[in-house]
């Protein structure tokens, strides 16, 4: 008996009907669940991986100690750090290069920085024509850094509690 009764469902395509039935309840209700992207905009968690930025201290100096442990703990391999000591003792980066095209954006290498100097941002509206501009550099990195750094301040005390 089972084997007859699944026989004519599928006969008269019963699953069907019941989707169109289901699409058919939900086709003209006034709430709508999706987003016109361009327009609206989503709320975006203070934790969101997005582009990457170096940070400054307040004095202005630049916070990256050329430890090396985000370019260690990439697993994608697409940071690469050259650096030379300064005149004081201390290290700074000569060449601090990010490949997005490479990078999987884990946060491996905000979370291993003992410094908080690389951070992953909240934005994500960005594009390239050509690899060459996935390629970014120190210089890059620090613009956007300085840019937007009242909202990556803001986003890390936020996220303070939780470290």
């Amino acid at each position: 008996m089972n084997a007859l009764n699944r026989f004519f469902k599928s006969l008269f395509l019963v699953e069907l009907l019941q989707g169109m039935r289901m699409t058919s309840r939900h086709m003209f209700r006034q709430k709508k669940v999706t987003v016109i992207y361009p327009e609206e905009k989503t709320p975006q968690s203070n934790r969101f991986r997005g582009l990457h930025a170096l940070r400054r201290y307040p004095n202005g100096e630049e916070r990256c100690i050329a430890c090396k442990l985000c370019e260690a703990v990439c697993p994608a391999l697409a940071i690469t750090i050259d650096s030379e000591e300064r005149d004081d003792g201390t290290r700074r980066t000569t060449r601090y290069d990010i490949d997005l095209s490479k990078c999987i954006f884990c946060g491996f290498c905000e979370e291993s920085c003992p410094v908080d100097s690389i951070v992953e941002t909240r934005i994500f509206e960005y594009h390239a024509e050509t690899r060459d501009q996935l390629l970014k550099t120190k210089q890059e990195l620090l613009a956007i850094g300085d840019k937007y750094e009242q909202q990556i301040a803001a986003d890390r005390a936020q996220d303070a509690p939780y470290r």
